[in-house]
C-alpha cells in the first residue's frame, strides 16, 4: 500500500505540530518548556496548509481513511478554530506559567484526532479517531488552578465519556453482528429497517450515542453546562465548539446512508426537536453566562439534525455550513467572556452591566455575537439557521421546522438579555463603570471575528458552495 503525502497534509502538520509541543513539554530547559508564545502562529500556517489541500481526494488505510471534499472541509474548520482556541489560550490567569505547553499540546493532540474523525469511513476507526481526540480533553477540563470546580467538571466529563463510550461500543457489536462490514461504504446499501432488522437500527443507535455525547444532543448534554462552568472559561471556549464538528462530520456521513423516513432519520428528529426544546427553556432561568451557552449549545445541536434529516446534498451542505458558523458565533461570544474576566473567573449576567462604558469594542463584538447566535440578519448565523430550515421544508420534516422557528423565538430572550444587560443595565457597583484594558491586539482580533460572522451572513456563497459540493459528492 502506497500512502501519498500529499492527500495527508493538514494531519502530516498537526502530527508535526504535536511532536514539536512534546519536545518542548519534555525539555529540562525551564526558558524553552514555559513558552508557547509560537502556537498560534504555527495554528495560522495549519489554516494556510488546510486551504491548500482543500482539493484532495483519495482513500488511504486499506478504504478505512477518506481524504474528499468534506474531509477537507471539516478539516479547515478545525484549523480555523484551533487557531481561534489557542490564540484565546496564550497567557490564561487561571493556568500556572509552567504549563502553557503542555496545555497546547493536548489541545493539538485533541485536533489531531478531530482531523482523523473528519476522514474515517469505517466504524472502527471512527471509534478509535473519536477516543484520540477525546483523551486530551479529559486532561486539560480539570486544569484550574486550584479551584475544585474543575476537578468535579473532569470528573463528570471523564465518568459520562466512559458511559458514553461503552454504549458506542455495545452498539458497534450489535452493528457487525447483524450487517457483516464496519464499512460506511457497504453499510449505505444494506437494510436499516427496524421491522427486518432489530439489532442493526438498535445497534447504529447505540453508536451514535458517543457522537451525541460529543454534540451535547439532549438527552446525552448532561454534562455540558456543569463542565463549562467548572472549566476555565479557555477551556471551555474549545471544548464547545471543535469536538462538536467532528461530531457532526461523523453524522453526515451516517446520514448520508440512511434512507429518509427510516426509523434512525426519525429517532434524528425526534432528539434534534427535543434537543432544541430542552436547551432553549433550561437556558432562560440560568445567570452564569457559560451555563447559558452549555445549554444553547444542547439546542443549536438540534437545529444541525434539520440539515441531517433532509436526505439532501443541500441538507448535509446545510449542516456542515451551520457547523463552522456555530464554532465562529460561539468562540466569539466566548472570547468576549475571557477578556472581561482577567482573572478567570465565571461571567454572570450582573457582571455583563454596564460593559458599554467599560469597554464599547468588547460590549459590540457581544452584540455581534448574541445576535448570530440567535439568528438574526444581517449574521452568519440568521443565513445557517435558513439554510437548515429550507432544507428540511417539504421533505416530510415541516412539524420539525416549525418546532425550530418557535424554539427561535424562545432563543430570542436570553440571547439578546445578554446584550440587555450590556448596554441597557447600570451596574450596582459603580466601580463595575471603570473603564478596561482589554489590550489593543484583542480588540483587533475580536473585531477580526464579529467582520468574519458578519461577512458569512452577507456573502455566504463561497463557503456554502464548498459545504454544498462535498454534499453532492455524498449524495450524487
Amino acid at each position: 500500500m502506497s500512502i501519498s503525502v500529499n492527500l495527508f497534509l493538514p494531519e502530516l502538520f498537526q502530527i508535526v505540530l504535536v511532536l514539536m509541543l512534546f519536545f518542548q513539554s519534555i525539555s529540562k530547559s525551564q526558558v524553552l518548556r514555559n513558552d508557547g508564545f509560537w502556537v498560534p502562529v504555527a495554528a495560522a500556517i495549519g489554516i494556510g496548509v488546510s486551504v491548500a489541500s482543500l482539493s484532495a481526494e483519495g482513500m488511504l488505510f486499506h478504504n478505512a481513511y477518506k481524504i474528499d471534499m468534506l474531509s477537507q472541509f471539516f478539516k479547515l474548520a478545525i484549523a480555523v478554530g484551533f487557531f481561534i482556541a489557542t490564540l484565546n489560550a496564550r497567557q490564561q490567569s487561571t493556568l500556572d506559567a509552567n504549563k502553557e505547553t503542555d496545555y497546547f499540546l493536548f489541545l493539538a493532540f485533541s485536533a489531531m484526532g478531530l482531523q482523523f474523525l473528519s476522514s474515517s469511513v469505517e466504524l472502527i476507526t471512527i471509534f478509535v479517531a473519536l477516543e484520540i481526540s477525546s483523551y486530551a480533553l479529559y486532561a486539560v477540563i480539570p486544569v484550574r488552578a486550584r479551584d475544585k470546580q474543575a476537578a468535579e467538571a473532569g470528573i463528570k466529563y471523564i465518568l459520562f465519556g466512559a458511559v458514553a463510550t461503552a454504549v458506542s461500543l455495545y452498539g458497534l457489536s450489535f452493528i457487525l453482528s447483524s450487517q457483516h462490514t464496519s464499512y460506511l461504504s457497504m453499510l449505505s446499501g444494506l437494510d436499516w429497517h427496524f421491522a427486518t432488522n432489530p439489532m442493526a437500527v438498535i445497534g447504529l443507535s447505540m453508536f451514535l450515542a458517543g457522537m451525541f455525547y460529543k454534540l451535547a444532543l439532549f438527552p446525552f448534554h448532561f454534562w455540558c453546562p456543569d463542565v463549562y462552568q467548572g472549566a476555565s472559561n479557555e477551556t471551555a471556549a474549545y471544548v464547545a465548539t471543535l469536538p462538536k464538528l467532528g461530531a457532526v462530520v461523523v453524522l453526515i456521513r451516517l446520514a448520508a446512508i440512511l434512507t429518509p423516513h427510516t426509523e434512525v432519520t426519525m429517532i434524528f428528529a425526534v432528539l434534534g426537536a427535543a434537543s432544541m426544546t430542552f436547551g432553549n427553556l433550561s437556558a432562560l432561568v440560568q445567570r452564569d453566562v457559560k451555563r447559558i451557552l452549555g445549554f444553547s449549545s444542547v439546542s443549536h445541536a438540534g437545529y444541525v439534525m434539520l440539515g441531517l434529516v433532509a436526505g439532501t446534498p443541500k441538507g448535509l451542505a446545510a449542516a456542515a455550513f451551520y457547523s463552522l458558523v456555530y464554532i465562529l458565533m460561539n468562540l466569539t461570544c466566548f472570547w468576549v467572556i475571557c477578556k472581561i474576566s482577567p482573572k478567570g473567573e465565571n461571567v454572570t449576567l450582573d457582571d455583563l452591566d454596564g460593559l458599554y462604558k467599560r469597554s464599547p469594542y468588547m460590549a459590540l463584538i457581544l452584540a455581534v455575537s448574541a445576535f448570530a447566535l440567535v439568528g438574526l440578519p444581517p449574521t452568519a448565523g440568521f443565513i445557517g439557521k435558513l439554510f437548515l430550515l429550507t432544507s428540511a421544508w417539504d421533505h416530510g420534516y415541516n412539524w420539525f421546522v416549525i418546532v425550530a422557528a418557535v424554539n427561535t423565538a424562545i432563543a430570542i430572550y436570553y440571547y439578546l438579555g445578554l446584550v440587555r444587560h450590556a448596554y441597557t443595565v447600570e451596574p450596582v457597583d459603580k466601580r463595575q463603570l471603570e473603564p478596561m484594558d482589554v489590550g489593543g491586539m484583542n480588540v483587533v482580533w475580536g473585531t477580526v471575528l464579529a467582520a468574519v460572522i458578519l461577512l458569512l451572513g452577507a456573502i455566504p456563497a463561497p463557503v456554502f458552495s464548498l459545504a454544498k459540493a462535498a454534499g453532492v459528492q455524498l449524495l450524487p
